[in-house]
């Protein structure tokens, strides 16, 4: 089955790179087959020339191609609308990189054209499948450290906002479109509890006219508080997870593809009649001092590793069995709709009490 790749930088050669390089290698029956890449860059050309691969002159050549099935689109995120249309019209199936548009009115464009035309449409929600959140979200539903009441996820950096157009509001820059698509659907997918209120503040350390980083707040009409932070100026990471329970903590620090680490701490004798207290600063406390190890066991977290090759194994059987996409409308579109909740939080710089 042919594909044919549409903006090939760092995200159009991942795919070739890792993910359609790892399904090929494995036992699935069906393969796919690059026929070729379309970029305006002459660099990216010469490099796609390099790979060997096929440089199309114009995404018309793509459009006449009988022989190519599938379309994946990896431009900068303001041209996946105009792209996903035609592709749809020309009767294309199509994969679109995160985030799939600029807001929930050009999602539902987006899907309603590839329902007309019949082909098969989803976004590249690849994130669902990090061991990282596979193990957190494992916990939570497991209740390892006893019923979840929050959980904090960060992602934190010091190199700033990344690549060009991503520093361009009209180009859908910013880090909320960038890393909270992501991370706002990993919430999404292991909290089914209906959102009660959104709170967010967005970061503009930078001085560029996107977002940089920002924290959100969503709390869950179940009583859960989920909070998302992003940060590009961080140069000491905190955790990339915490979950907190009624009977433990959970912690997740390093989140490297294959060399997840963390620890569970949970209680196992809740009140000590043999707590010390300690000097801390300038007083004196025994609520903020440490449990004695008698009270507590501390375990490394169960690591449930993710099926790298989930996403486009399904995207194939969509296309060759019609079975459903595994990344669904009304999941994209909810995300959307806690995005621009926060967008709004931060503009009013209030909560945002809205059933979502």
């Amino acid at each position: 089955m042919k594909i044919a790749i549409i903006g090939y930088g760092g995200m159009g050669n991942n795919h070739k790179k890792y993910i359609i390089q790892r399904l090929n290698d494995s036992d699935y029956p069906e393969k796919l087959e690059i026929a070729g890449v379309y970029d305006i860059d002459p660099a990216r050309k010469a490099f796609a020339a390099e790979l060997g691969l096929k440089n199309f002159d114009s995404a018309d050549e793509i459009w006449k191609d009988d022989s190519i099935k599938i379309v994946l689109i990896a431009t900068p995120n303001d041209l996946h609308l105009p792209y996903v249309l035609k592709a749809a019209e020309c009767g294309k199936n199509i994969i679109v990189e995160k985030p799939a548009a600029l807001s929930s009115e050009e999602t539902e464009k987006m899907y309603e054209a590839a329902a007309k035309a019949g082909v098969v449409f989803s976004p590249h929600q690849n994130r669902r499948w990090d061991d990282d959140y596979l193990t957190v979200r494992n916990i939570y539903e497991k209740q390892t450290v006893g019923k979840v009441y929050r959980i904090e996820s960060r992602v934190m950096g010091s190199n700033g906002i990344p690549g060009a157009w991503r520093r361009v509001e009209r180009q859908g820059g910013g880090m909320m479109l960038d890393w909270g698509v992501h991370l706002i659907d990993q919430m999404l997918q292991f909290v089914h509890s209906p959102v009660k209120s959104v709170y967010c503040d967005y970061s503009y350390i930078a001085g560029e006219e996107v977002d940089d980083g920002f924290d959100l707040e969503v709390k869950f009409e179940d009583g859960l508080i989920y909070r998302i932070v992003v940060d590009t100026n961080t140069f000491i990471e905190l955790p990339r997870w915490q979950v907190y329970g009624m009977d433990g903590t959970a912690t997740i620090t390093n989140w490297r593809r294959d060399n997840v680490e963390g620890k569970v701490v949970r209680c196992i004798q809740r009140v000590d009649d043999k707590l010390e207290g300690v000097n801390a600063g300038n007083g004196f406390t025994k609520t903020m001092a440490a449990r004695r190890s008698e009270t507590v066991e501390e375990f490394p977290p169960e690591i449930v590793r993710g099926d790298k090759n989930a996403f486009y194994r399904n995207f194939m059987d969509a296309v060759i069995k019609g079975v459903p996409t595994i990344v669904r409308k009304e999941e994209v579109l909810r995300v959307f709709k806690i995005m621009e909740l926060a967008k709004k939080s931060a503009r009013e710089n209030r909560v945002i009490t809205e059933k979502v």
